[in-house]
């Protein structure tokens, strides 16, 4: 697979969103899991990652589609598939509500949380693929602060992160 890369620079001036980019992320694991997944972030809230009021990812979800899709949902679906994933934030009350949501979600798959008062990186990692930048996973992160994502599939970046994170945080095995 060729290497490919892109960086958004997002907020209200430029006008851009890191939706459409997420969205293909996760629609792409959904069909194909990792083996790890890695979501990493300061601060995360519970976000709407895709939006299916006009039934385009119905297929899916199967037959009761829902209009939208959390990310705490998102991440559960992927563990479901098989992946392990592995969430790495802030000990924060912010985080609590997305964390509830996940647990209760992805209860019975392989999922590693991490509670580190000092994460500042902000990541998501496949196997062949790492979202990673100035980012959290926040509403304001994603749809209001000037930002700065750069997306890399194919490229040995993801397999060298996926190494880094395993190493910092453990694989939750």
């Amino acid at each position: 697979m060729k290497s490919q890369e892109r960086t958004l620079r997002t907020g209200q001036h430029t006008a851009i969103r890191v939706d459409t980019m997420l969205s293909a992320a996760l629609i792409a694991e959904f069909i194909a899991p990792s083996d790890h997944l890695w979501l990493v972030s300061a601060w995360i809230t519970d976000v709407q990652v895709l939006d299916n009021s006009h039934g385009a990812y119905d297929a899916l979800f199967g037959d009761t589609p829902p209009v939208g899709c959390r990310l705490s949902d998102a991440v559960a679906r992927i563990a479901h598939g098989g992946a392990q994933v592995h969430v790495v934030t802030r000990d924060d009350p912010h985080n609590e509500d997305f964390l509830r949501r996940l647990m209760k979600a992805a209860s019975g798959t392989k999922l590693h949380i991490v509670r580190d008062p000092d994460i500042h990186e902000k990541t998501l990692c496949g196997n062949d693929w790492m979202l990673s930048g100035s980012m959290n996973f926040t509403i304001r992160g994603m749809a209001r602060n000037d930002e700065k994502i750069t997306y890399r599939a194919g490229s040995d970046a993801a397999a060298q992160a996926r190494i880094d994170l395993a190493e910092r945080w453990g694989n939750g095995e």
